[in-house]
């Protein structure tokens, strides 16, 4: 069906980006009052899809992580892991180092705050290129799955840590609720509470009011819910994989995955509308930092700390080569979602946050960089 390929390559997200750049450049001023005006308060187009619809993007990046950890998932045990684990320790610090080096050649400390965009990798995205460049069934594409998911575990934790309110201090007070809501999630947990609605609407609900208060992200809110939605039942196809599979009824985990997700699917274009609207003037140094950081900080990162895990005698997955390596380290630039994301916290001066998602858009690059790199490397697609 023509609309489950339109979720699968991602073209509600590529459309919104192309949609909110030609806006941008064509009308300025009416793309800044669709997206900036106010509707009611403080409530804007930009608050209702950063602060609560990625609630549920980041929601679903949750899900992923929770299956990796699960039994059977590539996750665990944590033994074979290593080796992507380490991956993605090298795709984060790769990223950091080369931010930092170009700054100090060619940037300015107003940018230093931004070290964060580098260090994200586009799940869905990444996923499809990795596809296209080495084939659907290559062991390089589950490598690079798998990297991608310990990158936005780690990412969550940068946003929550170094990225709170830049305009409010944290108001550790609030934070209470956040446990509260995790309380409530565990007692529907232990009263066998099968339904997802109770979790996500009433626990999910109060941790947003805390983190919205406490001036976090509350973006971040369900993360601290996933965990307790209840895991024992039959998986849902093509979804989460790590169910018990002669259990009678679907786990909750999988029905609310099977949900939300072609909402998140969809709802990126409006992500893109609210995020990537940047007038092409923007472009400055700090634009270059970003867009080398991730592509050479990612591929740089990726490929020299795989090396070593194989120094170490950790394995490589079967089938996968040195030159796989390398090609997943440049498919793992791609960073356009969760960099935007970041932008908007980095940076208060619309400027820098201008030239900053200038940087993450050039990413897109990548689809032309990986293909034309696989074949100069000879990379045999599988499946």
């Amino acid at each position: 069906m023509w609309l489950n390929r339109f979720r699968e390559y991602s073209l509600p997200l590529i459309l919104g980006v192309v949609t909110a750049l030609i806006w941008a450049n064509l009308s300025p001023e009416t793309y800044e009052g669709a997206v900036h005006g106010t509707i009611a308060g403080p409530v804007n187009v930009h608050f209702l899809v950063n602060d609560v619809f990625m609630v549920f993007f980041f929601a679903v990046a949750g899900i992923e992580i929770v299956n990796s950890l699960s039994p059977g998932g590539d996750l665990n045990p944590i033994k074979k892991a290593i080796t992507p684990l380490l991956a993605t320790a090298g795709g984060i610090i790769g990223p950091i180092v080369v931010f930092f080096s170009l700054n100090e050649l060619m940037g300015d400390p107003t940018f230093l705050n931004g070290w964060g965009i580098c260090t994200a990798t586009d799940i869905a995205l990444a996923w499809l290129l990795a596809r296209m460049v080495f084939g659907k069934d290559h062991p390089a594409v589950s490598f690079l799955l798998l990297l991608a998911v310990a990158d936005d575990a780690i990412g969550l934790i940068i946003i929550a840590v170094f990225y709170p309110d830049p305009n409010a201090p944290v108001e550790p007070l609030w934070l209470l609720l956040i446990v509260l809501g995790m309380l409530v999630a565990a007692h529907l947990n232990k009263r066998q509470v099968q339904s997802y609605i109770p979790y996500i609407f009433g626990a999910g609900t109060i941790c947003w009011i805390g983190m919205l208060n406490a001036h976090l992200h509350p973006a971040l809110s369900l993360v601290f819910i996933i965990p307790f939605l209840p895991r024992q039942g039959q998986s849902l196809e093509g979804v989460d994989m790590h169910g018990v599979n002669d259990a009678p009824e679907y786990s909750t985990l999988s029905c609310f995955e099977h949900h939300i997700s072609p909402i998140v699917d969809y709802g990126l274009f409006f992500f893109g509308i609210a995020n990537a609207g940047v007038e092409f003037s923007s472009v400055s140094n700090l634009t270059w930092i970003i867009f080398a950081s991730l592509v050479v900080g990612k591929t740089l990162g990726i490929s020299l700390f795989t090396w070593l895990a194989t120094l170490w005698k950790f394995n490589l997955p079967e089938g996968m080569s040195g030159r796989d390596v390398f090609l997943a380290g440049v498919v793992g630039g791609m960073g356009l979602t969760v960099a935007l994301f970041v932008v908007t916290p980095a940076y208060t001066d619309p400027a820098l946050q201008g030239a900053a998602k200038m940087g993450a858009l050039f990413t897109v690059f990548v689809f032309i960089l990986a293909t034309v790199l696989a074949r100069i490397l000879n990379i045999k697609k599988i499946g």
